[in-house]
């Protein structure tokens, strides 16, 4: 994997594994036309999403695994981690990965969001995003810290 930036793959890790933002998604329709989606993700060396298998992105994936991705902070001093890769969709069927994303988005499975996505009836995928390519960029010694 090519990683390039001012953060070597240990910042990268520590930064994507600690994040609590959403990962942005880019890939493409099978019109060929640009899509992006913001997931909530877990990192393992993958970035690792949980979606209803009737999302669109399920589809769009089917057709070309290509993506890119995006994690940064929305907040001066801006920071993050851009990539590119392949993804793989694979059945979620006991909701592991939705659970675990639930605990460490919301800090667990009771509360609204949980009852809506862990219905019985839903259809749950993992989308794993295999990195080819890392960027990271760090602006806080330009930016200075952020304001209160």
């Amino acid at each position: 994997m090519d990683i390039t930036g001012p953060w070597d793959r240990e910042r990268v890790d520590e930064f994507l594994d600690g994040a609590q933002i959403p990962v942005r998604v880019g890939c493409r329709t099978p019109s060929d036309a640009p899509w992006i989606v913001s997931l909530w993700f877990s990192w393992d060396g993958a970035v690792n999403c949980a979606t209803s298998a009737s999302a669109d992105l399920a589809d769009f994936l089917a057709h070309d695994d290509h993506v890119s991705f995006e994690v940064s902070t929305n907040d001066p001093p801006y920071k993050g981690v851009r990539g590119r890769g392949r993804a793989t969709v694979t059945p979620d069927a006991d909701q592991e990965l939705l659970r675990a994303l639930l605990e460490r988005y919301l800090g667990g499975v009771d509360n609204p969001t949980g009852d809506r996505l862990l219905r019985p009836d839903r259809e749950e995928i993992r989308v794993r995003i295999e990195p080819e390519r890392l960027h990271s960029w760090d602006y806080s010694e330009r930016m200075g810290p952020a304001d209160p």
